[in-house]
């Protein structure tokens, strides 16, 4: 049977008085600025991955020009989930830090400001495939990159009756998956693990990991009713991560492997096979109360220091981040 797998080898806050009645956001030697939190969704199929790239239509370099055209400043977009080529996000979440005068400029004819008005501008700008569904000002302590709990992507098979309406997010698959088998597979996989085997390497990053999720269903109603869908829920990804979780499932799932083998490459360290990107979508983003952001980006960056020493600073601006 044929399989479409590949082998792979904390800024302080205070109020400012603005006119808005916003947080302002000083750092240490650099100008307040307005922290403002994006929620957006995109079809990742048009896009080299969410980082910008020189050359290359990504969905950071699409989303920075619309901003720098109605902010008239360039603004770094820091994000919670950098995807790659191909992958698709329904709730990927990002921030940028608006500069107080830029923010003042944010007035519409009908006296909206803000926020509001940014939603309004930068939706006339974007192209079809980017959807800005909210801006707001951030809690206090908020970091799209570092406040998470958790990021959960899910993962999307047809392996009966094709759709084409649907093909470019959902694998298309030839034969029956043995659905039960592939969710027998996942239970090891659970909890804190060195997940080596399950990503691509880069050079100075951990692959440590906590797995809270990886559950495979066939989908009997709404939306997804017929599916294979995997639903999969970490702290952090690896690059690659999932979509090698997916591709060791699959084989499990067309009974080439047996249910005990993704346990057994995770021991082993032995390299996953990739399931390709156009099935997988980042779904939510999860964080922690308000109260409980700034503890928890705190926490995040120290762990991040802790088990990448050797990462550079300024790293995440050029694109090194977790991911799917």
């Amino acid at each position: 049977m044929a399989s479409a797998l590949v082998h792979q080898e904390p800024p302080a806050h205070r109020l400012g008085a603005n006119g808005y009645g916003v947080r302002v956001v000083t750092n240490k030697g650099s100008p307040g600025v307005v922290r403002v939190r994006l929620d957006l969704a995109y079809d990742g199929g048009g896009f080299s991955g969410w980082a910008v790239q020189p050359g290359l239509r990504t969905v950071a370099g699409v989303l920075s020009e619309a901003l720098t055209t109605v902010l008239r400043t360039q603004v770094p977009v820091v994000v919670a989930g950098r995807t790659d080529t191909g992958v698709h996000a329904r709730g990927q979440v990002a921030h940028i830090d608006v500069p107080a005068e830029a923010m003042d400029r944010l007035r519409a004819h009908d006296g909206t400001t803000g926020p509001p008005v940014l939603v309004r501008r930068l939706s006339k700008l974007l192209p079809d495939d980017v959807v800005l569904h909210d801006a707001q000002v951030a809690a206090p302590g908020f970091d799209a990159r570092f406040s998470p709990v958790s990021r959960r992507y899910a993962y999307r098979v047809c392996d009966t009756h094709r759709d084409p309406l649907t093909r470019s997010f959902v694998l298309w698959h030839r034969g029956p998956l043995d659905v039960a088998a592939m969710a027998a597979s996942t239970g090891p996989l659970l909890g804190l693990h060195d997940f080596a085997a399950y990503a691509k390497p880069r050079e100075g990053a951990t692959t440590i990991r906590t797995l809270l999720r990886f559950d495979w269903q066939r989908v009997h109603d709404g939306p997804d009713a017929g599916l294979v869908v995997a639903q999969v829920e970490a702290d952090a990804f690896c690059h690659s991560m999932v979509r090698s979780l997916v591709g060791a499932c699959l084989a499990v799932g067309e009974n080439r492997r047996d249910p005990a083998w993704p346990a057994q490459l995770l021991a082993d360290g032995h390299r996953s096979l990739v399931a390709p990107a156009h099935g997988l979508t980042l779904e939510h983003v999860t964080y922690p109360p308000d109260d409980k952001l700034a503890t928890r980006a705190t926490q995040a960056r120290a762990r991040r220091d802790l088990l990448n020493p050797s990462e550079p600073a300024g790293a995440f601006e050029q694109g090194v981040q977790d991911t799917g």
